[in-house]
């Protein structure tokens, strides 16, 4: 079969979903099975696929994405229970404490705070749960939207300890047994495939950090510019300073951690030292502006910035009446308040101060790391007779220690039973849209990933695959300025997909293979590709309705959208010159 009709084969699952998200508005539950399809049929018809290793292929997939799920359902379990138990009121009220002054708030609760919850949870958490936040404290509903999608973009590559590097790359691209892992040990001198991601995550966090120098004050400036009275960035530029000591306070130990202890903590303890040191210091009464700025009166707001929630009357995190959120005259709501009046600053951290001591005990020790590895492990080895296997290690999965430190906040925070209940409730509802889409999109690429195995597909009409393909394709018209477009290339996955995890899986070959066409360095490529799916995070369809959902302003995603391009252009041409300057100045001889 002619080489241009298997490109265009391979094209076809890859342009499905950019169709029906994008052009279509569809949603992922609906547009991955199809694409699943198509990918299926395409490895049938053009590298004589069998169906029996299709199924073998999708069931890998599937038992890989569901890894992935318990360590979202995990994270997201322990949210809600912070939410029910009034912990996030408690730490919220603290934030506050330290300054009315919104510039301030927005650097602690956006930048910081966000960074931290998209280290735990990811997968678009930060905004659902900052965004409420704000508006209890008075943001306009609108200005809360855009300014949380855009200040965690840092942590968003390291978030869900990890997962988009961890199981994204490492266990799917780079899974044991593929051609590209058997080349990153043998080619590329690593010992192992954990070695190579690690190191990706170390370029990783070095492009966000010089790139990321400049979000907290295009966060602020976003805000001062776009719902200030005075419509100017001049009240931006005036905490200059304090954004730059908030960059360096996170960006520092973030970089650290990725170098000395891997992708699983930077976005975790880069925030949690940040948000020491710099609450730390402003308490102290550094870098306190001279003058406090505050949006206009809210009489004056044009009616786009508000939803269903009334700013300022008090401290949520749903729309939802029927939750914490009581009906009040007019449509609005205002929040009860719960037990956490009662409750410490301390005590209402301690569950992320647990999650964070476990997850580096059980990493970093190593008698603890080999015990919850190899035991509790669900494994199908030969699924359906054939060399596909595949593992879920409940016990060493992240997952499964938020679980453990929700059943212990219980206790710790006095929670009842209808709280309990709620959390779990809620937890349930909130990952039930994700399983489909994540089996199938998974699945899809395992298809298009093995059309390209020797190992099982011997009368295969050529030894690229349908990635390959493609990323010859693409490295031929780009030539050597591939890399610029690297992190373009991953932004458009997750604008796609809604998950900088599920964009490094649908092209991470892609750019490894692409990379090896041009001769640059695969770990900067790859890496790009990895910082690209963060970038894409700001504009993608899933996560500007989840964040207007919360307050009440559904029907502004273009607005929104509109206003997120101007992080997403700066990032994405950044990330674009540094991906450059490394791949051909910096190591230029890296495999």
């Amino acid at each position: 079969m002619a080489e241009l009709t298997l490109a265009l084969l391979a094209l076809l699952p890859l342009a499905m979903i950019a169709v029906l998200m994008v052009g279509l508005y569809q949603p992922a539950t609906r547009t991955m099975p199809l694409a699943w399809g198509v990918a299926a049929a395409a490895a049938f018809i053009g590298w004589q696929m069998s169906p029996r290793l299709i199924a073998a292929a999708s069931i890998r997939g599937a038992l890989t994405a569901t890894r992935i799920l318990v360590i979202v359902f995990g994270a997201i379990l322990l949210l809600y229970t912070l939410r029910q138990s009034g912990a996030f009121e408690v730490i919220n009220a603290g934030f506050a404490s330290i300054s009315d002054d919104r510039r301030v708030q927005v650097i602690l609760l956006v930048f910081l705070m966000g960074s931290f919850i998209e280290g735990a949870a990811g997968f678009g958490t930060p905004a659902a749960i900052v965004g409420p936040l704000l508006v209890g404290l008075g943001f306009p509903p609108l200005a809360a939207v855009v300014v949380a999608l855009t200040g965690n973009i840092l942590a968003i590559t390291f978030g869900a300890v990890g997962t988009p590097l961890i199981i994204g790359l490492r266990d799917v691209v780079f899974a044991e047994g593929t051609s590209a892992a058997q080349q990153v040990v043998q080619q590329g001198g690593f010992e192992s495939v954990g070695a190579y991601v690690a190191q990706l995550g170390v370029w990783a966090a070095v492009i966000h950090a010089i790139a990321g120098i400049a979000i907290p004050f295009i966060g602020v400036a976003m805000m001062t510019r776009f719902f200030g009275e005075e419509r100017s960035i001049q009240p931006a530029v005036e905490v200059l300073p304090l954004t730059l000591f908030a960059w360096a306070s996170f960006a520092i130990p973030y970089v650290a951690t990725a170098y000395f202890l891997g992708p699983t903590f930077p976005a975790l303890l880069g925030a949690m030292v940040g948000l020491l040191v710099v609450t730390t210091t402003l308490r102290a009464g550094y870098f306190i502006p001279d003058d406090q700025w505050d949006f206009g009166p809210q009489s004056q707001w044009p009616d786009h910035w508000i939803g269903s929630i009334d700013p300022g009357k008090g401290v949520g995190t749903t729309s939802e009446p029927q939750d914490e959120a009581v009906a009040t005259d007019g449509g609005t709501a205002t929040f009860e308040q719960s037990h956490s009046q009662d409750m410490s600053l301390a005590t209402a951290w301690m569950p992320y101060l647990l999650v964070a001591l476990l997850l580096v005990v059980t990493r970093v020790v190593g008698p603890i790391q080999s015990f919850l590895s190899t035991n509790g492990v669900l494994m199908w080895n030969n699924i359906l007779g054939t060399p596909f296997s595949e593992g879920i290690e409940l016990l060493y999965l992240p997952g499964s220690l938020f679980v453990l430190v929700a059943v212990i906040t219980y206790a710790l925070h006095g929670m009842n039973t209808e709280e309990i209940k709620t959390s779990w409730s809620e937890a349930l509802r909130n990952i039930a849209p994700a399983v489909i889409a994540l089996w199938f999109a998974v699945a899809t690429v395992m298809i298009m990933q093995r059309t390209g195995s020797t190992v099982v597909l011997e009368s295969a009409p050529t030894d690229a695959g349908m990635l390959g393909l493609l990323s010859e394709a693409t490295a031929s018209t780009t030539g050597t300025l591939f890399p610029f477009f690297s992190g373009f290339i991953g932004a458009f996955g997750a604008f796609i997909a809604g998950s900088n995890t599920v964009s490094d899986i649908l092209f991470g070959l892609f750019q490894f293979q692409a990379a090896q066409q041009i001769g640059a360095p695969t770990q900067i490529v790859v890496a790009a590709q990895a910082v690209g799916g963060a970038i894409g995070n700001l504009i993608s369809i899933h996560n500007v309705v989840a964040a207007l959902t919360v307050v009440g302003l559904i029907g502004e995603e273009g607005r929104v959208i509109r206003l997120e391009l101007i992080p997403v252009l700066y990032y994405g041409v950044v990330t674009g010159v540094l991906t450059m300057i490394l791949a051909y100045v910096v190591v230029p001889a890296g495999f």
